[in-house]
């Protein structure tokens, strides 16, 4: 499979929220109550953290089907189409990103959002801090991990 990254473009906003609102629900099982899903463009904090960061998308031909932040030393939004989850499309997001941040990086992941812990983990990434925190108003547990 052939997958291309580039930069992400104000055109790619309705394909980027559709992949954010599908996969979110899945990061939020075990991690969260999942009220806690509120779609992309209707969750105020997220977007302005959203349109903040440095962003990549992962293209299948012209089809983007995963995108990353880059924020300073700090990756986030890691968000691949639940159709092509599995397929080593976040991992090379986040390799990417590793190759562009120099020096520490971290990373805040829900704790029980397993597939996440396991991809960064295996990246060399460990968990350094972890603390209660509240998702859209709800109890959640937040890893950080640094590498």
């Amino acid at each position: 499979m052939n997958i291309a990254l580039r930069d992400y473009q104000p055109q790619d906003w309705t394909r980027v929220c559709s992949i954010h609102d599908q996969a979110r629900p899945i990061e939020l099982a075990g991690s969260c109550d999942p009220r806690a899903f509120v779609p992309l463009a209707e969750d105020r904090d997220d977007l302005q953290q959203f349109q903040a960061c440095r962003k990549l998308v992962a293209c299948i031909n012209d089809d983007i089907v995963g995108f990353v932040g880059i924020n300073d030393r700090e990756i986030g939004w890691l968000y691949v189409d639940p159709a092509e989850a599995r397929k080593g499309i976040g991992r090379q997001l986040l390799r990417r990103c590793m190759r562009e941040i120099s020096g520490k990086t971290c990373v805040f992941v829900l704790d029980g959002n397993q597939p996440a812990i396991n991809l960064y983990q295996s990246e060399g990434f460990t968990i350094v801090h972890r603390f209660k925190s509240k998702n859209n108003g709800y109890p959640c547990t937040v890893l950080e991990l640094s590498r």
